[in-house]
């Protein structure tokens, strides 16, 4: 399994999709760090007021900036993570990679293993840099959240989407083709991104009350679907202490679809998701056990 695991760190060093993933981190930091840089330096009214609402302003104004780049850097996340695997069985079944290999002495749930253990590891290596970096841009400009406990909790919710779409999207190339995986995978994330975002605007809407409980049971459906959005939005609500915090610091940046923390997933959503991923995983293996290569 080792030796799968290894192999797999190699590929994708090689694969371009970690040069472009790279490329794509240091543009964006590059344009987060403008866009941190005016707003902190526009000051607002926090120039006249006292000591502890100054505090209260420089906060919220760091708790935009947070949630502004874990936003973005949500989808840099699942391009890594999708883009890495999607091919992972199929791919390889289709260039003769995988015929090479099973006839050696390695069963198969330990190659599958291996490789969804190089996948994660390699995926939550990289989430553990962007997290730490977008708190270290934040904090020359605002004021953000030092709690290495809450730290901590927020770094493996916003990371947890790594294993999720990489065990998805693994049980997925045990399915389809290698391109048909990928855009199955992109799909299935565009609409866990578009429930999360239709579920923060619909309140504002102007709905009786019987169309807004269908739109919210259809938003309810697709975060279940793919629970990647409500695990975004747990991260950011323990990320910014929300319930703690009460009507201390305005936080509530409603009036932009981006920024709603209203509707915050539950510990029942978090268990759901794992349960979600270890059952995508034993399927994907026994999927690949019984696979025709």
């Amino acid at each position: 399994m080792r030796t799968v695991w290894g192999m797999t760190w190699k590929e994708l060093l090689r694969k371009r999709v970690m040069m472009l993933t790279l490329l794509m981190t240091l543009v964006f930091l590059v344009v987060f760090w403008f866009v941190t840089s005016t707003i902190g330096a526009s000051g607002g009214p926090s120039s006249n007021l006292s000591g502890g609402e100054a505090l209260i302003y420089r906060f919220t104004n760091g708790a935009f900036m947070l949630t502004l780049g874990y936003f973005f850097g949500a989808f840099v996340i699942a391009f890594l993570a999708i883009f890495s695997s999607f091919s992972a069985i199929a791919g390889e079944a289709e260039q003769g990679v995988m015929q090479a290999m099973l006839p050696r002495p390695i069963p198969r749930w330990k190659w599958y293993a291996g490789r969804w253990l190089g996948y994660v590891t390699l995926g939550m290596g990289y989430a553990l840099f962007l997290f730490a970096a977008i708190l270290i841009v934040t904090q020359f400009h605002a004021a953000i959240p030092r709690d290495p406990v809450v730290l901590l909790q927020s770094f493996l919710l916003f990371s947890s989407v790594v294993p999720l779409l990489i065990t998805v999207s693994m049980l997925g190339s045990t399915l389809f083709s290698g391109l048909g995986n990928g855009v199955f995978m992109t799909m299935l994330y565009g609409a866990s991104w578009l429930g999360g975002m239709v579920d923060k605007v619909s309140s504002s809407l102007p709905l009786e009350e019987e169309g807004l409980r269908t739109l919210n049971n259809m938003t309810g459906f697709m975060s279940l679907l793919m629970p990647v959005d409500g695990l975004q939005r747990r991260m950011l609500s323990e990320l910014l202490s929300i319930k703690e915090l009460g009507g201390v610091a305005n936080l509530n940046f409603s009036m932009n679809m981006f920024f709603d923390f209203k509707t915050v997933p539950s510990n029942s959503f978090i268990i759901y998701t794992v349960c979600y991923t270890i059952v995508a995983f034993l399927i994907g293996v026994l999927r690949f056990q019984r696979k025709d290569l």
